[in-house]
């Protein structure tokens, strides 16, 4: 019990501040596009990543975790991608639910075929939590198919491979598989600049606002590891998940997006699926 508890506070925690920086980097990447405002949060993380390790003298880890640390780093850093190439062409109320659904599906599938299943309060809670995610990203009038529901999928997909590898991280560290992710995706993302020639910092860049979605990014990743180093994957990953909930908020609140009432329907449908998961 205490330890389903502590996994779902940091899941929690996951969620507050990955929905926070998705607001933040999906606002300027409206501004520079994806890929600049992705490589300049990321390389933000990086440092921050690397002076944590640092201050806590963080030995490193065997290689294997580094590995796993780098690809879900990679498919973290496309997820990301895809998740802000949809917020530009459509809502961020929209696609960053949809990209939630199909990034919650997978580590569950995974956990049920390793591990086995949950208890059924906690089976039940998950069923409420996808439902409120798509209560979330539906509109009440919906004319044809959403602007960036494609993009929202390939996040989803994306995401969804970051939760599983990051699973396969050991307990022994916390910041150096984190910065062997955000290495490999700057690495990745500096070689497609210099292969396409255009700029690696755009003018006029928000530096201020891109170092608060870098570091937000990094804090929803430390909350996330600690979560499932300490408890199972599939309640960690979907209740990190029910961050489009705080990016619904957000954007109705700062971004003056209108919130619907199956949205709202789908807030108290999220707070009900919390409960049930950690009974």
């Amino acid at each position: 019990m205490v330890s389903t508890l502590l996994t779902a506070a940091f899941a929690l925690s996951a969620a507050v501040a990955w929905g926070s920086g998705d607001f933040t980097g999906g606002l300027v990447s409206r501004r520079i596009g994806a890929f600049h405002s992705i490589l300049i949060t990321y390389s933000v993380g990086l440092v921050v990543l690397v002076l944590a390790a640092w201050i806590r003298r963080e030995q490193l880890p065997p290689s294997a975790d580094l590995i796993w640390g780098a690809l879900a780093g990679l498919a973290g850093m496309a997820g990301l991608g895809f998740l802000f190439r949809g917020f530009a062409a459509g809502r961020m109320g929209i696609v960053a639910p949809v990209s939630a659904v199909l990034g919650t599906s997978i580590p569950v599938i995974f956990t049920a075929l390793s591990v086995g299943l949950p208890r059924e309060l906690q089976l039940f809670g998950f069923g409420l939590a996808v439902i409120s995610i798509w209560l979330l990203s539906r509109p009440e009038r919906l004319t044809g198919r959403p602007a960036g529901l494609g993009w929202a999928l390939l996040a989803g997909l994306g995401f969804g491979i970051f939760f599983t590898a990051l699973d396969q991280v050991g307990k022994s560290t916390v910041f150096w598989p984190l910065a062997a992710g955000r290495l490999a995706s700057c690495a990745a993302m500096v070689a497609f600049a210099l292969f396409t020639r255009r700029p690696l910092i755009p003018p006029q860049a928000p530096f201020g606002w891109l170092t608060l979605a870098g570091v937000l990014d990094i804090a929803g990743n430390f909350f996330f590891l600690l979560a499932i180093q300490g408890g199972r994957l599939d309640i960690a990953a979907v209740l990190g998940s029910l961050y489009p909930a705080v990016t619904a908020i957000l954007a109705r609140l700062i971004a003056r997006e209108h919130m619907t009432r199956l949205q709202v329907t789908g807030l108290a449908t999220a707070v009900l699926a919390i409960i049930f998961i950690t009974l």
